[in-house]
């Protein structure tokens, strides 16, 4: 199982490597609550003002006790850009400015799942039983289009029929139809047996770090690495925007060996992995999902 969270430390592992920087880091001695503005760590050496990250909650640091190795939070500090305020346990690890917050990879992997539509899609079931005086049925409102329909046959066989005769009604009368969409079946299916619906929609983003990814998202298991280079590929762009205000003769040295643009050369390099992988992966869907012939009046 791929959970939101694995997704998030992988893409941070990716674009560490590409950095050639690890970021500096200590943690909590004593639990904190989500409004505590007084954090107790292990160490104060590296830390200094600015922003400081526990879990997936930003901070801003207004001082610090070398001595009781104590961190202030400013007023506005908790809950930082956007972030929500949590308690954090014992031992939690704090990033002292981190290259890239988990909440901006977050949002990173997000858009990617978001962008992979209509190229991948996402796909679910809706099952109704079929009744002899009933001819249209509801379908989920997230539905885009419908993918194939069967219904279970009577015996032993356990045999799944296809249904040839349907028509999809994405702009059903939402008085009859609460969903706003529905489909009519015109093939002769026993009453009472049930007819298994699978229809695309689009992905569905990540919102707790526990989330699986197939399972919410709504996409295969394999899209995993496309969408870690597909959020490695947006943040990588800040590479070298970010050191930008850097004039210092210690940065200057750096450059001869890094100089400003590797960023954009990293940049090219995950979107070709991506749009590769998308492109693989959309063939693969395609093979999975053909294009099915049926009749509708």
């Amino acid at each position: 199982m791929t959970t939101l969270n694995n997704l998030i430390d992988d893409v941070q592992l990716d674009l560490a490597g590409f950095t050639y920087r690890q970021d500096r880091a200590t943690y909590l001695v004593s639990a904190a609550t989500s409004s505590d503005l007084v954090l107790n760590v292990a160490t104060t050496d590296n830390i200094a003002k600015g922003i400081i990250e526990i879990d997936n909650e930003m901070m801003w640091v207004d001082s610090y006790d070398r001595q009781a190795n104590t961190v202030t939070i400013a007023p506005f500090g908790r809950g930082y850009n956007g972030t929500t305020p949590t308690a954090h346990a014992t031992n939690a690890k704090v990033v002292i400015t981190p290259t890239f917050p988990r909440q901006v990879v977050k949002r990173a992997i997000n858009d990617t799942i978001s962008s992979v539509y209509p190229k991948v899609f996402a796909t679910s079931s809706s099952a109704v039983s079929f009744l002899a005086s009933r001819t249209t049925y509801a379908v989920p409102a997230d539905a885009v289009q419908i993918l194939s329909m069967a219904w279970q046959s009577v015996g032993p066989t356990k045999e799944w029929l296809p249904i040839r005769q349907w028509r999809w009604d994405p702009i059903a009368y939402s008085g009859a139809f609460p969903t706003g969409k529905t489909v009519s079946i015109y093939d002769n299916v026993l009453p009472g047996r049930t007819i298994n619906i699978i229809y695309s929609h689009m992905p569905v983003p990540l919102s707790d770090n526990s989330d699986d990814f197939e399972t919410v998202s709504g996409l295969p298991s394999s899209m995993r690495d496309v969408i870690i280079y597909g959020a490695a590929w947006r943040l990588s762009s800040y590479l070298d925007p970010a050191r930008n205000s850097i004039t210092t003769p210690a940065s200057d040295e750096l450059d001869t060996k890094r100089p400003y643009g590797t960023g954009t050369t990293v940049t090219r390099n995950l979107q070709t992995l991506y749009l590769q992988r998308l492109e693989e992966e959309s063939l693969k869907q395609k093979l999975q999902f053909p294009t099915r012939v049926h009749y509708s009046r």
